[in-house]
């Protein structure tokens, strides 16, 4: 399940590095997520970062992009071989 930013984001910035597909952006209003490239964080750490980080708890789950844990998997996998 790739996650979502909710409109109770405070544009803390603190989300955003912590990222390590590179999926948060800063959007018009608020920070957002590429569900293409979110993969809760499965290959690199045990919770996904940007939850672990965020002030406001404003990072859900999104339930439209719902994946299972060997869909993340594949994914981190597809995202580690288009950076190589």
């Amino acid at each position: 399940m790739a996650l979502y930013i909710t409109d109770e984001c405070i544009n803390c910035d603190v989300c955003e590095p912590e990222c390590p597909n590179d999926a948060i952006f800063e959007g018009e209003e608020i920070y957002e997520i590429k569900h293409q490239q979110c993969t809760e964080c499965v290959g690199h750490f045990d919770e996904p970062q940007c939850v672990e980080v965020c002030p406001v708890d404003c990072i859900l789950v999104d339930p439209s992009h719902t994946e299972t844990n060997q869909q993340l998997e594949n994914k981190y996998a597809g995202l580690m071989e288009k950076k190589s």
